[in-house]
C-alpha cells in the first residue's frame, strides 16, 4: 500500500487532463481542499474540448473557445487562477513524443510536488473515464514525470532553448482507475465541485438536478469504500510513488 504525502509537505500541484471538465468530475473537490490550505494548483488541460458539448449548431471552433472559458470559470470557483492549454485536437490524442515533451515543458516550468492525471488503464468497470484521450494524457503524464522532466538529457532543448531545469515530481495520483488506493473527503467542498462542474454549460445544464443526483451517489460511493460515515463525499485516487 502506497501512502501519500501529507499536504503539509505539499506546495504545489500540478493537473494534467485531457479535456476542460475532467479535473471537475474527477478532482475538484480535492482540489478545493489544497487550495483552502494555501496549496498553489496549476492546470494544464491538453485539448479545448472541440469535440464536446450538445448543440451542433457550434462549430469546433467556437466550441473550443467556449470550453477554454468554462474552465476557466470553473476553475475559479475551486481556487484555481492558472491554466494552461496545451491546444491540441480533441479525440486525436496518442501519448507521443511530442505530448511527452509539452507536458515536461509544464512540469518544469511549474517544479509541481505532486501531479494529479488520469489512469492510463482502461476502467472495465466503468467506461466513462476510459476515453482514449484520457489513457494517452495518464500514460503521456507519467512519461513526463519519470524519466523526462527530470532526466537533464531527456529533451535538452528545454534547457538549452527555454532555460528549463529538470525537476522531479514526489509522487502521482491517478483518477478514473479500478485500483483507488487514497480517498479524499470532499464533503465540505461539495458545493464548489458542483458549482465548478456547472460553469462547464455545454457540458452538464442539459443534466439538471440529475448532476447533483450523479455526482453524490458515485461520491458517496467512494465515501462507504473510504470507511466514512453516511452521509460523508469522497474522491478516490491511486498513488503512485516517483521515488
Amino acid at each position: 500500500m502506497v501512502t501519500a504525502l501529507d499536504d503539509s509537505q505539499i506546495s504545489r500541484v500540478l493537473v494534467v487532463t485531457a479535456h476542460p471538465d475532467d479535473v471537475d468530475f474527477g478532482a475538484a473537490g480535492t482540489v478545493a481542499t489544497f487550495t483552502d490550505k494555501g496549496i498553489e494548483v496549476v492546470y494544464c488541460v491538453v485539448t479545448d474540448g472541440d469535440a464536446g458539448g450538445f448543440d451542433r449548431g457550434v462549430d469546433n471552433g467556437s466550441m473550443a473557445t467556449l470550453r477554454r472559458a468554462e474552465q476557466t470559470e470553473a476553475a475559479k470557483r475551486v481556487g484555481v487562477f492558472d491554466l494552461r492549454f496545451l491546444g491540441y485536437g480533441d479525440g486525436t490524442l496518442e501519448p507521443t513524443l511530442g505530448l511527452r515533451r509539452d507536458i515536461a515543458r509544464v512540469i518544469r516550468q511549474v517544479r509541481p510536488d505532486r501531479v494529479i492525471t488520469s489512469t492510463p488503464e482502461r476502467n472495465y468497470a466503468r467506461i466513462g473515464p476510459s476515453h482514449p484521450d484520457h489513457r494517452a494524457v495518464g500514460s503521456a503524464t507519467l512519461d513526463a514525470v519519470y524519466p523526462d522532466a527530470r532526466n537533464p538529457y531527456a529533451f535538452p532543448e528545454l534547457l538549452a532553448d527555454e532555460g528549463l531545469d529538470a525537476w522531479t515530481v514526489r509522487e502521482v495520483w491517478l483518477t478514473g482507475g479500478q485500483a483507488s488506493d487514497h480517498y479524499v473527503d470532499v464533503t465540505a467542498t461539495l458545493d464548489r465541485k458542483l458549482a465548478a462542474l456547472r460553469a462547464h454549460v455545454t457540458q452538464t445544464s442539459h443534466m439538471d438536478d440529475g448532476l447533483e443526483k450523479f455526482v453524490k451517489a458515485f461520491l458517496g460511493t467512494n465515501a462507504k469504500a473510504a470507511g466514512l460515515p453516511d452521509g460523508a463525499y469522497a474522491e478516490a485516487f491511486q498513488v503512485v510513488t516517483t521515488a
